[in-house]
């Protein structure tokens, strides 16, 4: 890391959210450009700063900040300058000079302890000291805040929370608990609370720590899918973490139970720990399922044979026996689930379900968890289709949480909602979707259940269906045009544990052999490079060819398949712009993807239909870089939507010419390749396999290991998913958890 010291000569651009700034340094007679989150800095500070060099490929070289401080002189001369260089308002020159005369060497002691004392000078007021008073505590108070927690990797962005959350109290409370910064402030977890505890003398028995603890454990243990952790889990992860008796912490997870932070309860004879929000949206989830699968629904004076009939003979088709059920269904149940793989006509009996509702004069809103999904539903039905997202209104109450406009209290305003690609729908989401439903509105809830579930916590498709609460159709006929395809042929006998057909002449589904990773690796980089754009000129190499592998990690894993990829299909080049950030360059023309949601950030839409600015992008979308100027980086998603990241959200960005199947959800590319490798056994799995070569829309090549392919299809174990909500169901219908529905909608407020 390198350090430098000079003036702050210009600040050229400042975010007052949250602190990135561009600046002109001098340090001695040498100008140096500084970008990065500086908040509060002002023209004439003295700095000193720690970061690294960079070379912008259109600004030339310019210094990254890590870290700074405020340097301040000790001389008369030099403190009269800091003092006048407007660093802080109500100071200038004249005033400077008439405080430094008057307070000599300890003018920077009666600032900081006792400024009141500014009203003896002449031409000094109440007001006047006020003004002075409030920026120079400002600035102080973040400053001390800073280089107290910069020691311990706190970042300037959250020692600015910490600052907005706690103001000049910041310290105090940050040195009595660290462990309340985990509750408070986004992005500082339990280790680097327990790393600055530690620093600080803590006992490593703390209330505050074990509390902490557990409660980081729970939330850890959720964050791979499950809605609760079983207590025996937690114990038993619990003493390896804290390092602590068991008794120790069995009495802290009471005292959160107690605080109304954990709640604890019998799941299946097994004691099991939940964090409040999952807990709450389990209960509120499977409130309102029953509520809509018990109510009354009003009379539909329709023909619906008829109806079928026609939508037959007018798109030249002849329905299956499931398909029929399933469309009837959606006019005789007011919530109904339709679940089939590929090929078994969902899309379809969706456009004939919307058809019939919308002839009855039927208001039918359309919508899907992803934006490549709602389009590709849009495309299906000739309909508008939304993100469920967008559905709901989102907004957000304070910088870092959301808020759904459409609620209980403003209810979506349909006859029929249809939510397509339901198996990516956690609990969180499903649970604000029910909330928006009101009563009377028919549900349809369309999804492959035989999918990789949610990223999200919950089990929610297959919890439902295997409720049994909700009218479920499995679609198992494929239709005729399907069957043409050897992607739909073979993802069904994958499913079923067979063996796919491979290799097929003049079809879509190919097997190549490879006998290493190395070997595996040129292949593919062949393929997407030159084969595949050869054999159809009309795909792009980069944006309809994807490579999915199961893996984060290792030769074939993601991280390295986009260094490598990147290499061939976006090279560096004199004519294009590029940043390094952390372990990633970033190139104009990469393909790119939004890893967490973020609720925050501001977009425009650049072309289309639809609204054209709005905020929010999330897990998965996939872009294009248009652009990158001033460490900001400029990104054009396949919604036509523009968003520039500066690099305080640079982090949510990675390269997605390669990605995990479980990031490809939802999505659809025309062509799909997939490494064939030995991995860990819960990961190369059939549910894995099936999901990924699902996501291709006119080729498969699976390229690699024969006994890989083998294995993935034998392989039916996956993680095991920790959820509730089926067994909530169960045991309500059962009636053997409350007595009475009173106490059911009691217990969920």
């Amino acid at each position: 890391m390198d350090e430098i010291q000079g003036t702050v000569d210009d600040i050229i651009f400042q975010n007052e959210d949250n602190g990135y700034t561009v600046a002109h340094v001098k340090e001695k007679k040498k100008n140096i450009t500084i970008t990065g989150c500086i908040p509060y800095i002002v023209e004439g500070q003295n700095l000193k700063i720690k970061g690294e060099w960079v070379l912008h490929p259109q600004f030339g070289q310019q210094f990254r900040v890590i870290s700074c401080e405020e340097v301040v002189p000790s001389s008369l001369d030099g403190i009269e300058k800091y003092l006048s260089s407007g660093v802080i308002s109500g100071i200038g020159p004249v005033t400077a000079k008439k405080i430094v005369e008057y307070f000599g060497q300890e003018t920077l002691k009666i600032l900081d302890e006792d400024i009141g004392r500014l009203k003896e000078i002449d031409g000094i007021g109440n007001k006047k000291v006020e003004t002075i008073a409030k920026t120079y505590s400002k600035q102080r108070e973040v400053r001390n805040i800073m280089m107290f927690l910069q020691t311990y990797g706190v970042t300037v962005k959250q020692c600015v929370k910490v600052h907005k959350r706690y103001g000049e109290n910041s310290i105090n409370i940050v040195k009595e608990n660290p462990y309340a910064l985990t509750d408070e402030i986004a992005g500082i977890g339990f280790k680097t609370a327990d790393k600055i505890a530690r620093n600080l003398g803590i006992e490593i028995d703390s209330p505050y720590r074990i509390q902490c603890g557990i409660r980081y454990i729970v939330n850890q243990f959720c964050s791979m899918g499950n809605t609760y952790m079983t207590l025996d889990k937690l114990l038993k992860e619990a003493k390896k973490v804290l390092g602590v008796a068991q008794g120790v912490i069995e009495k802290n997870i009471q005292e959160n139970v107690l605080d109304g932070k954990l709640k604890v309860e019998d799941i299946e004879k097994k004691e099991c720990v939940f964090t409040m929000p999952y807990y709450y949206c389990e209960l509120s989830v499977t409130s309102k399922i029953l509520t809509l699968t018990t109510s009354a629904y009003s009379d539909l004076k329709i023909n619906v044979d008829g109806e079928i009939k026609k939508f037959e003979e007018e798109n030249k088709i002849e329905f299956a026996k499931t398909q029929v059920e399933a469309i009837k269904g959606a006019f005789q149940n007011g919530i109904e689930i339709i679940t089939g793989g590929p090929g078994t006509g969902k899309t379809t009996i969706i456009k004939c379900i919307t058809e019939i509702f919308e002839a009855a004069a039927m208001t039918v809103f359309m919508a899907a968890p992803t934006g490549r999904a709602a389009k590709r539903m849009a495309e299906a039905t000739g309909r508008e289709a939304k993100t469920i997202h967008r559905l709901l209104e989102l907004g957000f109450n304070n910088e870092d949480d959301r808020d759904f406009l459409k609620s209980e209290e403003s209810p979506l305003q349909c006859d029929v909602l249809i939510i397509d690609e339901a198996s990516m729908i956690d609990i969180l989401l499903m649970n604000n979707l029910l909330k928006a439903v009101p009563m009377g509105t028919r549900l349809i809830i369309v999804g492959d259940a035989d999918q990789l579930p949610s990223v999200g916590p919950g089990n929610v498709l297959r919890d439902l269906i295997q409720s049994k609460c909700v009218k479920v159709v499995r679609l198992k006929d494929i239709f005729r045009q399907a069957e043409k395809s050897m992607i739909v042929v073979n993802a069904h006998k994958i499913n079923s544990g067979e063996m796919p057909i491979l290799n097929k002449k003049n079809k879509d589904f190919y097997f190549l052999k490879c006998n290493n990773e190395e070997e595996i690796l040129d292949t593919l980089i062949g393929l997407i490079n030159k084969r595949l754009p050869k054999f159809n000129e009309k795909w792009n190499k980069i944006k309809d060819i994807q490579i999915l592998s199961p893996m984060r990690k290792g030769t074939l894993g993601i991280k390295n398949l986009n260094i490598r990829l990147q290499q061939v299909l976006n090279s560096k080049s004199k004519d294009k712009e590029e940043m390094e950030f952390k372990d990633i360059i970033f190139r104009v023309g990469d393909k790119v993807m939004q890893t967490k949601n973020n609720y925050n950030l501001k977009w425009t839409r650049i072309k289309g239909e639809g609204e054209k600015e709005g905020v929010g992008v999330f897990n998965g979308d996939i872009g294009y870089i248009d652009s990158i100027d001033d460490e900001r980086v400029t990104v054009i998603f396949e919604d036509d939507k523009k968003i520039i990241y500066d690099n305080m959200y640079l982090d949510e960005l990675e390269l997605a010419y390669a990605m995990t199947v479980h990031k490809s959800q939802g999505s659809e590319f025309p062509v799909v390749i997939m490494p064939m490798f030995m991995g860990p056994p819960l990961l190369m799995n059939r549910n894995l396999f099936y999901t990924g070569i699902t996501r291709a829309k006119q080729m498969v090549v699976l390229v690699g290991l024969s006994k890989a392919v083998h294995f993935m299809i034998n392989n039916n174990k996956s993680f095991e998913r920790y959820s509730s909500l089926k067994w909530r169901i169960l045991n309500i219908l059962d009636g053997n958890i409350f007595s009475s529905d009173e106490n059911f909608v009691e217990e969920d407020k």
